[in-house]
């Protein structure tokens, strides 16, 4: 229907199509009913397809119909950055970046991209991305699918309407060996540098082989030095300062967890988010599709990440911010990752099963 007949439609009739069909409430319940549908496609297939939409929806304009404005702003400043809220899309969703404005829209503070590697590729073979609906959790086995940092830059370069926080997670190439793995995050850190507000260090996903074991003390407390020196040199040339994180795994001893975080104070780590997915299937034993080889995200995490994240900040004093990531579906949940010393969470697992009512309820209520 054209604007023109829109209008005369509600001149003579009192009739506002807009404000009929695009409320937030009426939008945020229709999830429910669509997600049948979605689940009942290939988990890949359905991925693509619900970004394809939402990207369609916000070039139309119905999102901005839908969700007109950030109702419940409650900003908070952490590592310097200003956040129109405490909640985040996690790394994984938006691996292109060129959603960003759209699922900006639904109301997140801040929008994770990535993994991104320096050369793109395409990842490992399909199928490699499962659900687990009983459980509300996720098996993935993606292997860093993107287009190369190059693309990622310039897809962030062309997003307009979100004004909320971008963080760029960044990896190395499956073929990189550990021993050039710093080459490939300097790469990235460079090429991000002037568009990202945060650079997250990937080095806990699963599905890189080799890649956790940069998460040794010795290998993390080296690639964290090059990294800051790094930093410290982009600063300068760009005239701002851009947070560095690392992304760590839930599946540390206590030990590793104590190592790491004096590693991390001593090399000046900007901010550490935990946790990424894990190897651990105990929670989701006797599903078919538990033993597929991957990363478990969902529910299943959310004890074990919370831990992680009240280990780390207990070590760190509150001199290290943390993002709480894994396993959030309610507001309960993330309140927990909160008192356990998170200062910001982010979802993604959940999203996927509760829709943008679950961003909307995050929002209001924390």
């Amino acid at each position: 229907m054209s604007n023109g007949v829109e209008r005369k439609l509600h001149r003579n009739t009192g009739f506002d199509i807009r404000r009929r069909f695009f409320q937030p409430r009426r939008v945020l319940n229709a999830y429910p009913l669509l997600r049948p549908l979605l689940f009942s496609l290939d988990a890949e297939t359905a991925h693509h397809l619900s970004l394809s939409a939402l990207r369609l929806a916000e070039c139309s304009g119905l999102l901005r119909l839908a969700f007109p404005a950030d109702e419940f702003a409650t900003p908070v400043e952490v590592m310097g950055l200003k956040f129109s809220n405490r909640v985040g899309l996690a790394a994984g969703l938006d691996k292109e970046g060129n959603t960003i404005d759209a699922l900006g829209r639904l109301g997140f503070g801040f929008v994770e991209i990535g993994t991104i590697t320096p050369r793109p590729q395409s990842g490992n073979p399909k199928p490699r991305l499962f659900r687990l609906i009983p459980q509300e959790a996720i098996i993935n086995r993606m292997g860093f699918n993107n287009p190369g940092i190059e693309a990622g830059v310039a897809n962030v370069r062309r997003h307009r309407h979100f004004h909320g926080v971008i963080g760029f997670n960044i990896g190395k190439n499956k073929d990189t060996p550990n021993e050039n793995a710093a080459d490939d995050y300097l790469a990235c850190l460079r090429a991000a540098y002037p568009v990202a507000d945060y650079i997250a260090v990937n080095l806990s996903s699963p599905n890189t082989p080799g890649l956790r074991d940069l998460q040794s003390e010795d290998a993390s407390a080296r690639l964290l030095e090059t990294l800051k020196r790094e930093q410290e040199r982009l600063a300068v040339l760009h005239g701002k300062q851009v947070p560095l994180l690392f992304k760590v795994a839930p599946d540390l001893e206590e030990a590793h967890i104590t190592g790491l975080a004096k590693v991390f104070l001593d090399g000046g780590l900007d901010g550490l988010i935990a946790t990424n997915t894990t190897l651990d299937r105990s929670a989701v034993q006797g599903h078919p599709r538990a033993p597929e080889a991957g990363g478990l995200s969902g529910k299943p995490l959310t004890e074990r990440s919370t831990e992680v994240v009240r280990a780390f900040a207990s070590a760190f004093g509150g001199k290290v911010p943390i993002i709480g990531v894994g396993g959030i579906s309610t507001v309960e949940d993330a309140q927990a990752k909160l008192r356990a010393g998170a200062s910001l969470v982010q979802i993604y697992s959940a999203f996927i099963y509760r829709g943008p009512q679950l961003v909307a309820d995050l929002v209001k209520k924390l």
